[in-house]
């Protein structure tokens, strides 16, 4: 024992003397009030250590690299840019944490501790390894869930608590294995709730704690007093690589439903809104005579969607859903996202001066038309341009706002007609020769006849462009 261990304990020791009591250690338990917790977080951290564990990520990359050979100046003066180079495998790790939430070995960590690993390792908090398998990956949700083979054993798992519930002050540990340095826990209080713009997941809505969290913590548990799991540690504000107090994690809501996925496929299938909409700021609030900015105004619905099925219409103001405040789009997305297929989702909408209560059934976005992915070719300016037919459900997989329709440009050859004309990912495609295009095949089969000159009206950005040639 050192001799600042020693002198920690002598205070307690005099007392013991002085009023005839001896020092005796009490086994400790889980708190039962808030008193309580002000004694040790002890009897938290191991109810829920267990089932925090390290994940260990490898992949094997290529690397270009010249031989030390044609340093020398003379190789130089006849290879000159033109060094041949040479194709060199290296191994590449990443450290992260994940949190076991089903005793058969169900493990969820984040997607960017994983991505592109050719080979899993997970370790518990008793050292025990396991090679693990990636089930499902959700880069939306920078989530990703694993499993192991655990041969019939039960290993510790934390039970997930609702989200919904938790408030800002509450008391939170964080439990990971930051720096490689093996399990450790900081504690720390929620600092707010539902960050939304963090830039971090298509889906933001955070946890934000004080609760120090560094790398590789990425993965780890976010837990409240009772030993549930509230949120997975994803993301840190830093500006020299470490904690400054202000760190995010993924609510437990939302690892809910990816876990719920995980068992029934290989992606995340997610309720979808059905119409388009944006956050109500102050001003648009005077505008419509409301006290106070926060909701979102619904601009555009797809007429066979589940929004206009609900009775929804444009100029709508929707202030609730499921029961929850819904400040701004990206609260609303998360409310749907987290939401079950095939239930009615209760929104508060404002309409005039009325507040109405509607019933929206939760369904997924719809693959109407299909995709119908085709190469232009021929001798006309379009040669060259990967099309594909845009859905809800593609819109929705390549992130794209406000549209539900058209003929989307997905890539362009190099040095093809398409390629020189300057066609790009992400271009629509309205109109040829003023003819409205509304399918690959209908656009495939009008370049096949057309003629010079031609002229091509196409959306890009938002904008309208046209462009004419012969």
């Amino acid at each position: 024992m050192s001799r600042f261990q020693g002198l920690s304990i002598l205070p307690v020791l005099l007392l013991g003397i002085l009023f005839g009591a001896a020092p005796a250690v009490q086994a400790q338990e889980v708190p039962q009030s808030r008193e309580e917790i002000q004694l040790s977080f002890s009897p938290v951290v191991k109810k829920a250590a267990p089932a925090v564990v390290n994940i260990y990520a490898s992949r094997m990359v290529s690397q270009r690299q010249v031989s030390p050979l044609f340093d020398d100046p003379f190789f130089q003066r006849f290879f000159g840019d033109r060094l041949p180079l040479q194709q060199r495998k290296q191994e590449q790790n990443a450290l992260g944490s994940g949190v076991i939430v089903d005793p058969s070995g169900l493990i969820v960590t984040n997607h960017h501790v994983i991505n592109g690993a050719d080979e899993i390792k997970v370790v518990l908090a008793d050292l025990r390894e396991f090679d693990a398998q990636l089930i499902l990956d959700d880069e939306g949700t920078d989530l990703a869930v694993l499993r192991v083979d655990t041969k019939g054993e039960e290993l510790p798992a934390l039970e997930l608590r609702n989200s919904d519930d938790l408030e800002v002050g509450d008391l939170v540990l964080a439990i990971g294995n930051p720096f490689g340095v093996g399990q450790t826990v900081t504690s720390g209080i929620v600092s707010a709730l539902s960050r939304t713009q963090v830039g971090v997941t298509d889906y933001n809505f955070f946890i934000q704690t004080d609760a120090a969290i560094n790398p590789g913590n990425s993965g780890g548990a976010l837990v409240t007093m009772d030993g549930r799991l509230i949120g997975i540690n994803t993301a840190i504000y830093s500006r020299s690589g470490g904690s400054v107090g202000i760190g995010f994690a993924v609510p437990s809501n939302m690892v809910r439903t990816v876990v719920a996925s995980a068992g029934i496929g290989d992606q995340v299938v997610r309720p979808w809104i059905g119409f388009t909409g944006q956050s109500l700021t102050a001003d648009l609030a005077e505008g419509f005579g409301l006290a106070r900015p926060g909701g979102v105004l619904v601009s555009d619905i797809y007429e066979r969607g589940p929004a206009a099925e609900a009775g929804l219409k444009r100029g709508d103001i929707v202030l609730e859903a499921g029961g929850q405040r819904v400040p701004d789009v990206n609260a609303l997305r998360f409310r749907f996202a987290t939401g079950v297929l095939g239930e009615t989702m209760p929104l508060s909408v404002r309409r005039g001066g009325e507040t109405l209560e509607v019933g929206i059934l939760l369904s997924p976005a719809p693959l109407e038309p299909k995709p119908d992915e085709r190469v232009l070719q021929g001798s006309h300016p379009l040669a060259g341009a990967k099309i594909v037919n845009l859905s809800p459900a593609l819109a929705e997989e390549l992130e794209i706002p406000n549209r539900w329709s058209g003929v989307l440009v997905m890539g362009v050859y190099r040095g093809s007609p398409a390629a020189r004309l300057g066609l790009r990912f992400g271009d629509f495609i309205l109109k040829v020769d003023g003819q409205d295009i509304d399918s690959t095949t209908a656009l495939e089969q009008y370049m096949d006849r057309s003629t010079a000159p031609w002229s091509l009206v196409l959306e890009r950005e938002g904008r309208q462009l046209t462009w004419s040639g012969g």
